[in-house]
């Protein structure tokens, strides 16, 4: 009997181990010695002295042997049997021993499961109350109840100890399918967040890129469709754009393949790289900075660049703007980015639902920004061109 008991695990040993094993096998001692001093002071060397004697020393090699073999981690509880026969011997020849029952009844609700050790219990208190009335003379009524209310006792609270170990290990199971769950809840939603993240950046790098270069390429193609030598160098500078985004976009993937990190940002300043991603895409766009520079977190570095290749691509796509602008400004607790055009402008309620055309790039920015602690706003109307504008929180740290 080493699994489960009851709901209670106990392994093999265990129950016999510990300050409460080591209290049980002490007393089973301490009152076997003091009932052979008893019996040896009544009874001296007469009559069954020889019988008594024996069974002293088989039960004592008994208990010993229950002992060893469960600090050894055997099954031990087999043991208990004999033990319990060769004490409920000693008992009817020589009522002294009855006192050894109180460890008996410890003993039994270690070994064995409720539905065993509750009747065997039971049982031993009788053989004590029994012994000890005997003894007693028959006379003393409260030495007949005593071992009853005793092993009574001893039943209940048991009981109630086996109860708070099965609400104990039923706690304990619900705790680990808790966090079971919470993991398993963290770990989806970690897919799901990097999914979006790899969107985001495929979105704001590749397919920005090969948009920008696919509307130069047609559009070098109708102009030398028609054929007209003054503007073959406008053609020719629209395809020299449109190879360049291309070389950089195949750099972008390479990038995002590898390390999923934003480029160029280790090799030159922040400014440098907005201005060059806006270029990419418009080449005429200007950029300003506003207040004393200071170095950016590169998590914060990494959006402002993907929400400025995003936003100005988004002006080339649909806006047809002349001027675009890009502000970056630093406040005392803060960065700020603007990305403005005097372009068509349009109606940003219904703007950032995703479809197969394209609508991707708000969301993506606003979501940015906002796993960030930033705010995100669009400010445009048909007809008055667009503002982009976003603010995430930076510690100040070192002027750049």
């Amino acid at each position: 009997m080493t699994g489960p008991v009851d709901g209670v695990d106990r392994s093999a040993g265990e129950s016999l181990r510990g300050p409460l094993g080591t209290a049980i096998h002490v007393s089973f001692y301490v009152l076997l010695a003091t009932s052979t001093a008893r019996y040896l002071t009544y009874h001296g060397v007469s009559g069954r002295f020889v019988v008594v004697v024996a069974l002293i020393a088989a039960l004592a090699a008994l208990y010993t042997s229950t002992v060893v073999v469960a600090r050894r981690g055997g099954a031990w509880e087999p043991w208990v049997w004999p033990v319990l026969t060769t004490w409920a011997v000693l008992v009817w020849l020589a009522p002294s021993f009855a006192w050894c029952a109180f460890p008996m009844f410890f003993l039994c609700t270690r070994a064995y499961p409720s539905r065993i050790a509750y009747p065997v219990v039971g049982v031993l208190a009788v053989l004590t109350s029994l012994a000890f009335f005997t003894f007693s003379g028959r006379t003393e009524w409260a030495v007949l109840v005593g071992p009853l209310c005793t092993g009574a006792l001893i039943v209940m609270a048991y009981s109630q100890i086996e109860r708070d170990g099965r609400e104990r290990v039923r706690l304990l199971r619900q705790v680990a399918e808790t966090r079971s769950r919470l993991a398993e809840t963290e770990r989806e939603a970690g897919v799901l967040a990097e999914r979006e993240r790899l969107a985001r950046e495929i979105h704001d790098t590749v397919t920005q890129g090969l948009t920008s270069s696919l509307l130069r390429l047609e559009a070098a193609e109708q102009i030398w469709a028609q054929a007209d030598p003054r503007a073959e160098a406008r053609a020719r500078e629209d395809v020299r754009v449109a190879t360049g985004t291309l070389r950089e976009n195949l750099a972008e993937t390479r990038s995002l393949v590898h390390h999923l990190a934003a480029p160029n940002l280790e090799s030159q300043p922040i400014d440098a790289a907005l201005l060059a991603a806006a270029r990419s895409h418009h080449p005429r766009a200007e950029l300003r900075i506003v207040g004393t520079p200071i170095a950016l977190p590169a998590e914060v570095a990494h959006a402002l660049l993907r929400i400025t290749q995003s936003a100005v691509s988004n002006v080339t796509r649909h806006a047809r703007a002349e001027t675009v602008g890009v502000t970056l400004t630093y406040l005392p607790d803060a960065v700020a980015l603007d990305i403005y055009d005097d372009g068509a402008g349009f109606d940003p309620a219904p703007a950032g639902r995703p479809s197969d055309r394209g609508g991707y790039g708000l969301r993506a920015m606003r979501s940015r920004v906002e796993q960030l602690g930033g705010t995100f706003t669009v400010e445009s109307a048909p007809g008055e061109g667009t503002v982009v504008a976003a603010q995430i929180p930076c510690a100040r740290g070192a002027s750049v």
